[in-house]
């Protein structure tokens, strides 16, 4: 087990937000936990990219999300298509060819945003007053990298990135040592950590395996009275037991959901500012985040990699804003 230091933060009472999301099970009840607490996460436009499932599919679910949260108002800009340069992968295995399993899955009243989402980055972060602006990144990295490309100016507007990314001391979940989300397109994991300049947040393997459902904890869920409370409790029900299988472990991760967890509560999770590069070669390391945890590079800390968490408070946090929700 690693020594953590309680982890250093910029979040304040509130956050100027964009979520950049490959919807997926876990995105969703991630959107749905930080579309619940509008007082602290001012949320100006969802971002989709294709991850978990192809393009069309991700940005459905998005969209879902905001019908199932009473937020129809929230933009959904749909984004890049494909990664930078490698094939592309999804994760059907895990997330369903719909990407939810569950729940029923249809076409939302409201319609996408016009426009892409790369050129909504662009434009968003140019009009932006200078560091005030989080991108929560839930899934590939792809339109960030994008947008940085095309217009290297607009990390002024960037605050900072907190990402659900990586793996170092748990190893991967898509090969041994990488995690999806940056397996997925490596290369604009790798131009997001080289060009962003701006503080990063890493909520790794690391700490979302540490942070898993329980019987009692999905059954508050399914009790809350809502709808949206039954919804999460059935996405759970039916996501959760393939990592349980897989790591043999007593309950399922609920990944993307400890970055809104983590921009609501910091002080639930401990980590420490270390060094950490990204291997976009061809191999067996093939997108591994190479986490200097002990500092044996003597190279600049580039981000903070969260490696520990409360989980009942975690889940005492989201179940109370999931119940605030239709």
């Amino acid at each position: 087990m690693p020594s953590t230091a309680s982890t250093q933060s910029t979040s304040t009472a509130a956050h100027t937000l964009v979520i950049d999301t490959d919807p997926g099970a876990d995105d969703v009840i991630a959107l749905l936990f930080a579309m619940a607490a509008p007082e602290a996460l001012k949320i100006q436009a969802l971002t989709t990219v294709a991850g978990n499932v192809p393009l069309s599919k991700t940005s459905r679910n998005a969209r879902l999300a905001c019908e199932w949260a009473g937020r129809p108002e929230i933009a959904v800009y749909a984004g890049a298509e494909r990664p930078l340069r490698r094939t592309p992968i999804y994760a059907a295995n895990i997330h369903g060819k719909e990407g939810l399993t569950g729940v029923d899955v249809y076409e939302p009243a409201a319609p996408l945003a016009d426009g892409h989402a790369v050129d909504y980055l662009v434009r968003m972060l140019r009009a932006a007053p200078e560091k005030s602006v989080t991108l929560a990144m839930l899934g590939p990295q792809t339109n960030l990298a994008l947008a940085l490309e095309q217009a290297p100016d607009i990390v002024r507007g960037l605050r900072e990135l907190v990402l659900m990314a990586g793996a170092h001391f748990n190893g991967g979940n898509i090969t041994p040592v990488a995690e999806f989300n940056v397996f997925a397109d490596p290369h604009a994991a790798e131009a997001v950590l080289l060009k962003s300049g701006v503080p990063i947040t890493m909520l790794a393997l690391d700490v979302t395996h540490k942070i898993l459902t329980s019987e009692e904890r999905i059954a508050r869920l399914r009790g809350l009275g809502n709808r949206a409370g039954p919804i999460v409790a059935d996405i759970l029900d039916a996501y959760a037991p393939q990592e349980m299988k897989h790591y043999d472990m007593p309950g399922g991760p609920v990944h993307d959901a400890t970055v809104t967890a983590y921009l609501l509560q910091p002080s639930l999770f401990k980590g420490k500012r270390i060094h950490v590069e990204i291997d976009s070669r061809e191999g067996m390391g093939f997108g591994q985040t190479v986490a200097d945890w002990y500092g044996s590079l003597h190279r600049t800390p580039n981000v903070n990699w969260i490696v520990d968490g409360d989980a009942q408070g975690f889940f005492d946090l989201l179940t109370e804003h999931i119940a605030r929700l239709p």
